[in-house]
């Protein structure tokens, strides 16, 4: 992670993750997701009364990103609770879809407990572009 520090995408995801709207789980996220381009892109978690129409964080910096013209990403931090928590298995298989080896850090709401995974060992034998021939 050339020239973006992880205290500066642990910094954006906690600061992300005030932003959040979790009125109904009260589970607050943010995320800072950076692209390969060195730009980073924050999102929090968005639910709705239909829950099913909930959007974390994660899948929110994202989607930012992709509709920003990034397309090729490095690392994500995402920022939860009294702990460090990692994706949910519908953001690991979105990121999985541009990043499969995308450095996950996971940090605590204050940004002081850290961990960091690969998605790869998130989400083994992923299934991704490659996996339809693309």
């Amino acid at each position: 992670m050339e020239g973006t520090p992880r205290e500066e995408l642990v910094r954006r995801a906690v600061e992300a993750r005030k932003r959040a709207y979790a009125p109904y789980s009260g589970f607050a996220v943010g995320a800072a997701l950076l692209a390969a381009d060195g730009r980073i892109f924050a999102g929090c978690n968005v639910e709705n009364a239909s829950y099913g129409l909930t959007v974390c964080a994660e899948r929110t910096a994202l989607f930012k990103a992709i509709s920003e013209g990034a397309r090729e990403f490095e690392a994500i931090a995402i920022a939860c609770g009294e702990g460090p928590c990692a994706p949910c298995g519908a953001c690991r298989q979105v990121l999985y879809e541009f990043a499969p080896d995308l450095l996950v850090i996971m940090t605590d709401a204050a940004g002081g407990e850290v961990r960091e995974a690969r998605l790869s060992e998130l989400l083994p034998r992923g299934f991704g572009p490659k996996s339809l021939g693309a």
